[in-house]
């Protein structure tokens, strides 16, 4: 893989977690979420990219949100459960990013909030279309999805280095 090869990566947000007695890393999916995790994947089947690798932070709703939306997909990628995804700030999550074998060409990131906004906003130097406008009107609600593509290595990874190419949310279906 080359400098100037081209990369995509989407960002997915857990589904709604419901607020049983629990902490808060092992709180599961509230009926509402197991709804929006399929259609979620059904969104990342119709992006048509074949992921190579996705992460997904450790949490129980993060963890039930891939079960959930990884039927929906052709093909399973290679799944790393990856504790820091859990809590991670923008500067943890694009070091995470930096760590990435450039044999992975396509990512999928399973994580939460306010790191997964923050990261789509980061990346986004450029949008195709409303996306980014959409994705600031709407925040990024639970299930949200923002795939953004990139030329160079993951090590190049930063601010303003990507174009949104897509911003999806369970009420866009």
């Amino acid at each position: 893989m080359s400098a100037d090869t081209p990369r995509r990566i989407a960002l997915l947000r857990h589904a709604k977690a419901d607020w049983p007695e629990v902490s808060d890393h092992e709180r599961p999916l509230a009926e509402r979420g197991r709804q929006e995790a399929p259609a979620a994947g059904l969104k990342l089947a119709e992006t048509g990219i074949a992921f190579d690798l996705a992460l997904c932070s450790t949490a129980v709703r993060t963890r039930e949100t891939w079960k959930l939306a990884v039927h929906e997909l052709p093909q399973r990628p290679r799944t790393v459960y990856e504790e820091r995804l859990y809590d991670a700030s923008l500067g943890e999550l694009i070091a995470l990013l930096n760590e990435t074998s450039d044999e992975v060409c396509d990512l999928l990131v399973v994580g939460h909030n306010p790191g997964m906004h923050a990261l789509a906003d980061a990346l986004a130097g450029r949008a195709e279309g409303d996306s980014l406008a959409r994705m600031a009107r709407t925040g990024f609600p639970t299930a949200a999805l923002a795939v953004v593509s990139f030329t160079g290595s993951w090590k190049s990874v930063e601010h303003g280095v990507g174009t949104l190419l897509d911003f999806w949310t369970p009420k866009d279906h």
